[in-house]
């Protein structure tokens, strides 16, 4: 089992900048594709930004310049940093790891942290 702790989020200024964090801890042999996803509210869940672990990263494009993601594989942690924020990106923020033990991949995520952006 995998345990997937969030932090960072809260209320932040449109045009400030904000840190998520996600670790991950447990049992696991590799973790592979980590993830960032937002549901705003009355909204489906969606994907904001992937990061692999050849450290590939991806965005939606809505995001693009203004979030980055990186992860720090000594401490099984994948970050969000949002800068330059807009009342649109308010959501609940969830992270998402795909981890490998042994042979096969399963899926975890986080519990979910609120970003309220301020306008």
């Amino acid at each position: 089992q995998v345990q997937l702790v969030e932090s960072g989020g809260g209320l932040v200024q449109a045009g400030g900048s904000l840190r998520l964090s996600c670790a991950a801890s447990g049992r696991m042999s590799k973790i592979n594709t980590m993830g960032w996803y937002r549901q705003a509210p009355g909204g489906r869940r969606a994907l904001v930004a992937l990061i692999t672990s050849g450290d590939i990263t991806h965005y939606v494009d809505s995001v693009k310049g203004r979030f980055t993601i990186s992860r720090d594989n000594a401490k099984n942690t994948v970050y969000l940093q949002m800068n330059s924020p807009k009342p649109e990106d308010t959501a609940v923020y969830y992270c998402n790891v795909e981890v490998s033990v042994i042979l096969t991949k399963y899926d975890y995520w986080g519990q979910g942290t609120q970003v309220t952006v301020s306008s």
